[in-house]
């Protein structure tokens, strides 16, 4: 094989996409995707290409650093792309202190992994940290975040994800860990776990259930389809310049309130309902304690120094992903049901 890399989180929702895609590009490249299968990891994202010879699955916690080092040890990583991380805020604002051991506690036993397995044998290494646009803080009615915005996380998610993209740094400024990072706006399409905004409505209204709405659903997000994130993260990956960041947004932002609107006019078209229906599922719910209120990317200098750019706007996006969702019902049931993780349970048992 050309090269080894291993995809942290790669049963996850975007990690499932960068596995697919660098398994079926890179044929000569060795995909070695290391999760823990929590509720958001799950296997069945990958059926398609599980049984591909240049793809490897390992069951590993990334905070257990001698499950980790046995990892590196077994494939010899030529490059990581870190991927995993708990991501919902709600579930941080519950439980912080799983945030702070995921993705603090587990990005610093990676980094250290990578720097005692590479050495001084840094030539082709490289470390790709993948994180959020939210570690910007919150943005007013204008205005965009760049590469070079000061960091002002508000939950306990997105300072977990702050702290993470600064040991990155540090490890590449006091150790020469080639590094890349990238931030980036909010993800949509295919495979999405049905706790996050899209995929939860999308199900609820199939169901005629209510659509739980923030406040007065006046937050602002930017939104960006997951494979054109997977096309950027492998950009980057190949491209990227050692030491920088990068981020990536979609130019698509849609207050919650419109995005739900636009979503139950697709869903009733394609549920073959009368106009309308949908959008009385309606719920506005008590907004979420430190509810930012707006975030948009500047992807200039992605786009214009490593040559990529979203290929779909979100009205196409959102129907593809709506045609996704009611083709894989049984995706979705499974998920919602948490059969997939009972088979965990009974295959891996607590490992």
């Amino acid at each position: 094989m050309e090269k080894t890399i291993i995809v942290t989180g790669g049963a996850g929702f975007i990690g499932s996409h960068v596995v697919r895609l660098f398994v079926t590009k890179y044929p000569n490249y060795k995909i070695v995707n290391v999760d823990k299968l929590t509720y958001a990891g799950n296997l069945e994202n990958l059926t398609d290409i599980d049984k591909l010879p240049n793809y490897i699955f390992e069951k590993a916690d990334i905070t257990d650093a001698a499950a980790i080092k046995s990892v590196f040890d077994k494939h010899r990583p030529d490059g990581v792309i870190h991927l995993a991380a708990e991501s919902h805020v709600d579930r941080s604002i519950s439980n912080p202190m799983e945030f702070i051991m995921t993705n603090i506690v587990g990005t610093v036993t990676l980094l250290n992994a990578a720097r005692t397995n590479w050495g001084n044998d840094l030539e082709g290494k490289r470390f790709y940290h993948v994180s959020t646009d939210e570690v910007y803080g919150s943005l007013g009615a204008e205005g965009f975040f760049t590469e070079t915005t000061a960091y002002d996380p508000r939950s306990p998610y997105s300072a977990s994800k702050a702290s993470s993209d600064h040991l990155v740094r540090a490890c590449h400024h006091t150790f020469g860990l080639p590094v890349t990072l990238s931030n980036c706006s909010n993800n949509y399409g295919p495979n999405h776990f049905p706790e996050k905004l899209i995929p939860l409505s999308i199900n609820n209204i199939k169901n005629n259930k209510p659509i739980p709405i923030y406040g007065k659903g006046e937050n602002v997000r930017d939104w960006l389809y997951v494979l054109d994130h997977a096309r950027a993260i492998d950009t980057i990956f190949h491209n990227g310049k050692n030491g920088e960041t990068y981020n990536i947004g979609g130019n698509n932002e849609w207050t919650n309130i419109d995005l739900i609107r636009l979503l139950c006019r697709i869903m009733d078209k394609k549920l073959h309902r009368e106009s309308g229906t949908s959008e009385k599922l309606i719920t506005f719910v008590k907004d979420r304690a430190g509810h930012d209120l707006r975030y948009a990317i500047d992807s200039t200098k992605l786009q214009h120094e490593l040559g990529w750019k979203p290929s779909l706007q979100f009205e196409e996006g959102l129907d593809k992903t709506v045609d996704w969702y009611l083709s894989n019902e049984k995706w979705l049931d499974n998920v919602v049901n948490g059969e997939y993780q009972q088979y965990y349970q009974k295959q891996y048992g607590n490992n």
